[in-house]
C-alpha cells in the first residue's frame, strides 16, 4: 500500500510543471489613440509660470533692517512724520500699522545695518520723531535696480 502511495505521488508530482505552462500570446499589437482636451497644456504651461513666478519673488525678499521710528496714538502726528519721511526719502518705504490703539511706523528695506544707521542719525537731526528710533531686524523686498547697481561694480 505504501508503494503505490509514492508511486502515485510521483506520478503526481511528474504533472504539475506540465499544468503551469502558459499559452502563446494571443492579442494581436494595435494602435492606441489618446483624445485629451487641449486645455491640459494650457494648464501645465500656467503652473510652469506660477512655480518661475514664485521664485522669483522669492528671491526679492531677504533678511534685512528697517528704523521702527514711531509708536503714537496721534493720528495727525504719525501723519506728519510719515509725510516727513516721504517728502526727504522718497526711494524708501514707509511701513504704518494700526494696533488699537497705537500707529506702529517701520520705514525703510536697508541690507545693511550702516545704511540704516546713517538715515537715523539724520531722522534724530532733524528733529521730527520725538522718541527713540530703533534699527530692527526685518525681511525686506529688495529692489531689482539696487542689485544691478551692486553687480555692476
Amino acid at each position: 500500500m505504501k508503494k503505490i502511495l509514492c508511486l502515485i505521488m510521483i506520478l503526481a508530482a511528474g504533472k504539475m510543471p506540465v499544468a503551469q505552462t502558459v499559452p502563446a500570446d494571443t492579442t494581436v499589437p494595435g494602435k492606441v489613440t489618446i483624445n485629451k482636451d487641449p486645455r491640459l497644456d494650457l494648464l501645465a504651461k500656467a503652473q510652469i509660470d506660477i512655480a518661475n513666478t514664485n521664485t522669483k519673488m522669492a528671491a526679492r525678499f531677504t533678511k534685512g533692517y528697517r528704523l521702527f521710528v514711531l509708536k503714537t496714538d496721534n493720528r495727525d502726528y504719525a501723519m506728519k512724520v510719515r509725510a516727513y519721511l516721504l517728502q526727504n526719502f522718497p526711494e524708501e518705504k514707509v511701513i504704518m500699522s494700526y494696533q488699537a490703539p497705537f500707529i506702529k511706523m517701520k520705514f525703510g528695506d536697508f541690507v545693511d545695518k550702516e545704511d540704516a544707521e546713517k538715515v537715523k542719525k539724520q531722522i534724530t537731526r532733524d528733529g521730527v520723531v520725538k522718541g527713540g528710533i530703533y534699527v530692527v531686524p526685518d525681511t525686506i523686498e529688495v529692489k531689482p535696480d539696487k542689485d544691478a547697481k551692486e553687480e555692476t561694480k
